[in-house]
């Protein structure tokens, strides 16, 4: 799933390292993990540090455990408070505890006041049990890749490329098929239970509303205060879902060529078609001759794609720059495309990745798939990629096909989501969102039959917390009461 990178606010997030112990002790019993005791520290100013242990195997406990680093916020007014908020950004692979140290940004002062929120790194991700596949130069390597196959030849490199990268994962990552998105769902489970709240209350965005959903279907008695934003749809099968992000990108690169075609410095001439024209030339040139960077490092149509999408998470601060990325290219410059592409990559400049966000995606993913489509229908399937999404189908086309040589795939525990009874939640669907098609918060809706639908008329990933006083009032009075607006809600704001 193409994921949505979280802003960092301060430069010091970047010091958040290790908060966990290595190859820790199981314990025996899971009565015995959900009754631990976690040893809080202080840590990076107003903050502290723990640890969760978690099964590595919840069927087999002898298998060992994983450390989950945590990170927690305390409520402001402790007297009134209402009890922990969990969060977690998207992905799969996103930091939770780089995002609970954003807590002062990402919820209201009237949730810091009433809540501790607290972030977690899921299994596999950040601190915790962390998945790794690549080095960083093989990390830029794969991004640079050719996403497209246009013939046998460079198909046949998909294939290599796919098998090596998942038998590096293998070589370099122990208990490969135990970090599905189930287990998270697992693992968040005994976190309720050791922070001593009666019901998990949970701020879910992108990825996170999976996560959310999963935790609903295997606790539902144990949902409380429960909003997801930004919504998956959990019974998309791979093709569908990557079938309705591309449209999904379409449809919010469409509103960004619209916007600036109101500009007179805009790139493109002409109308919507003939700017989606020079958009489909410029990708088939950088395929033939890759753009030039100021590092030496060439700019490949994979990263002019990857740019585009970047930009398309942030109508207000990722758009200018996206503007300025076409103009740039028209003089053989793709400097703020790189930029763009590593911003999503989470790439410093120095070459270094933030974390293994990137190999925690693609397998997390690959183990969530609850189906594997054959060889033969990827390849069909381009036909149809492309005449509803022109310009993302064809390369979205072929995501999933490097799940088939993850090793042990097949053994992994998948679960259908039908109906879901739990206290009300608040689900977030934005209109014209390119990673959550808004069409999946109308479904995940329909999955909870206590949920009540807020929809933002907007562009960009998500609602809550994106300037909407519409969204965030809504959510605001929902965490602070539990109580849900009587209709669905829209906001034009």
């Amino acid at each position: 799933m193409i994921k949505r990178k979280i802003a960092l606010a301060l430069a010091s997030l970047l010091l958040l390292t290790s908060c966990g112990a290595a190859e820790p002790e199981p314990l025996s019993s899971l009565t015995e993990y959900q009754a631990q005791e976690l040893k809080w520290r202080d840590c990076y100013g107003n903050y502290q540090c723990s640890n969760l242990l978690v099964p590595i195997d919840y069927q087999d406990l002898s298998v060992g455990a994983f450390s989950l680093a945590l990170l927690r916020y305390q409520a402001l007014d402790q007297d009134r408070r209402i009890g922990s908020l969990v969060v977690n950004p998207g992905g799969p692979g996103a930091s939770g505890i780089d995002y609970a140290y954003n807590a002062e940004y990402i919820v209201s002062r009237a949730i810091l006041e009433r809540f501790d929120i607290v972030g977690f790194d899921p299994r596999g991700v950040g601190e915790s049990a962390p998945i790794k596949c690549l080095s960083d130069a093989e990390t830029d390597a794969s991004f640079a890749a050719d996403s497209k196959p246009d013939n046998e030849s460079e198909f046949a490199e998909l294939i290599s490329d796919a098998k090596d990268y998942f038998a590096k994962c293998a070589a370099n990552t122990k208990h490969l098929a135990d970090y599905s998105t189930l287990n998270s769902a697992r693992d968040l489970e005994i976190l309720r239970s050791v922070l001593g709240d009666p019901q998990l209350n949970f701020l879910g965005k992108s990825y996170g509303t999976y996560l959310g959903t999963l935790y609903a279907e295997l606790f539902p008695e144990s949902v409380g205060r429960f909003v997801l934003d930004g919504a998956v749809d959990p019974n998309s099968s791979n093709r569908d879902g990557m079938l309705g992000q591309a449209v999904g990108f379409e449809s919010a690169l469409n509103a960004f060529i619209s916007d600036c075609l109101k500009v007179s410095s805009c790139a493109f001439a002409g109308n919507l078609q003939s700017a989606r024209n020079q958009i489909v030339e410029l990708l088939a040139k950088t395929a033939r001759s890759p753009l030039k960077s100021k590092s030496d490092r060439k700019v490949t149509e994979s990263l002019v794609l990857l740019g585009i999408a970047s930009a398309l998470y942030d109508s207000e601060s990722d758009w200018p720059v996206l503007r300025d990325a076409f103009k740039e290219a028209a003089l053989g410059s793709g400097e703020s495309f790189l930029t763009l592409a590593d911003k999503y990559a989470g790439r410093q400049e120095n070459g270094r990745y933030l974390n293994n966000e990137n190999d925690a995606l693609q397998v997390i993913s690959c183990l969530d798939q609850n189906e594997l489509e054959k060889v033969s229908t990827f390849k069909k399937g381009v036909v149809e990629f492309a005449e509803k999404a022109p310009i993302f189908g064809p390369y979205l086309a072929y995501a999933g096909l490097a799940c088939r040589y993850l090793p042990n795939l097949s053994s992994v525990e998948q679960v259908e989501i039908t109906t879901l009874e739990t206290k009300p939640i608040l689900i977030i669907g934005t209109t014209r969102d390119p990673a959550t098609p808004y069409k999946w918060a109308q479904s995940l809706a329909k999955i909870f039959s206590s949920s009540v639908l807020i929809t933002l008329d907007g562009d960009g990933h998500t609602g809550q917390g994106r300037g909407s006083t519409c969204v965030d009032s809504e959510v605001d009075r929902y965490l602070l009461t539990g109580v849900t607006p009587k209709v669905e809600h829209f906001c034009a704001n």
